[in-house]
């Protein structure tokens, strides 16, 4: 490679140019690249080569051990019932924080949001406070006498409770939004032809928000499956399994019986369970905007 000098003018050789272009991206991605792979890639991949230590022996394990089949039994009623409920619930705040009749609107979308930037174990730990048997709030106002979190099935209530007001305002500040992004002329159009407020919302605005439903309804089926300081805290995954997750089991197995191999399988069952859960959402529901 050489260079020339003409007129004090430094002209670079082609084979120069073409070294800089190949090299010069490099120097910028490279750290990053290194990063990525000492600290994703490689982690990942010795997880998958530790959960296949001695083959396809801990996979058929957890075909057979009650205890983790109990947590995707959880985390599968969580899914059905909660993330509907919340995303309904999600849809009908950001829908009344959007009307312009609503006073205080900047105060009360930030109230909303709040919760989502509570720290995690303390949200849980005043929820555990708050449903106590004894003394608890919650069953003071309410005037009952309830073991919200030794009883199987309010302990999954009581779960099913603090994951919805901890996220439904996070998903109302997306969905208001999307709303936000509908022009006001299709409000106006739909005045016009004669639709009530329920044709409004259910042919105008909710084909228009089926973008961020689904964005919604997918983050919300991760953070499911990944599920971990609510049950830990509030539960610590019982009465007996009622509560499990599949997050909170990896823990056990993996930091309390130190069974990394099995561990490591639990945690590839669960990143096939959300890429396949994401993609039926992706292929049945995103097929378009109405």
């Amino acid at each position: 490679m050489t260079a020339t000098s003409t007129a004090g003018r430094l002209i670079v050789a082609p084979q120069a140019k073409r070294w800089r272009r190949r090299t010069v991206p490099w120097i910028f991605v490279g750290p990053a690249a290194a990063l990525f792979g000492m600290f994703f890639a490689y982690p990942l991949a010795a997880s998958l080569l530790q959960s296949l230590d001695g083959g396809a022996g801990n996979y058929t394990r957890l075909a057979g051990d009650p205890s983790f089949l109990q947590s995707l039994v959880n985390v599968g009623l969580i899914l059905v019932i909660q993330v509907p409920i919340m995303i309904a619930l999600a849809t009908v705040l950001a829908y009344v924080l959007n009307q312009s009749w609503l006073r205080f609107r900047a105060t009360l979308r930030a109230a909303y949001f709040l919760p989502a930037v509570t720290t995690l174990v303390a949200y849980a730990v005043v929820f555990r406070v708050l449903l106590r048997t004894e003394g608890g709030a919650v069953n003071q106002v309410l005037g009952l006498q309830v073991d919200w979190l030794n009883d199987p099935l309010w302990a999954r209530v009581a779960l099913i409770a603090s994951i919805t007001w901890r996220w439904a305002g996070y998903n109302a500040i997306i969905l208001l939004a999307g709303l936000q992004a509908i022009g006001r002329e299709q409000y106006e159009a739909a005045a016009i032809d004669g639709a009530g407020p329920l044709t409004t919302f259910s042919k105008v605005i909710l084909p228009q928000l089926r973008p961020v439903l689904l964005f919604c309804s997918i983050t919300s089926t991760i953070g499911t499956l990944q599920l971990f300081d609510e049950p830990l805290v509030l539960t610590g995954g019982g009465p007996g399994d009622a509560t499990l997750t599949p997050i909170l089991y990896l823990y056990q197995v993996g930091f309390k019986q130190f069974d990394f191999g099995y561990a490591a399988a639990i945690a590839w069952v669960v990143v096939l369970l959300i890429g396949g859960l994401s993609w039926l959402q992706f292929r049945y529901f995103g097929k378009g905007r109405g």
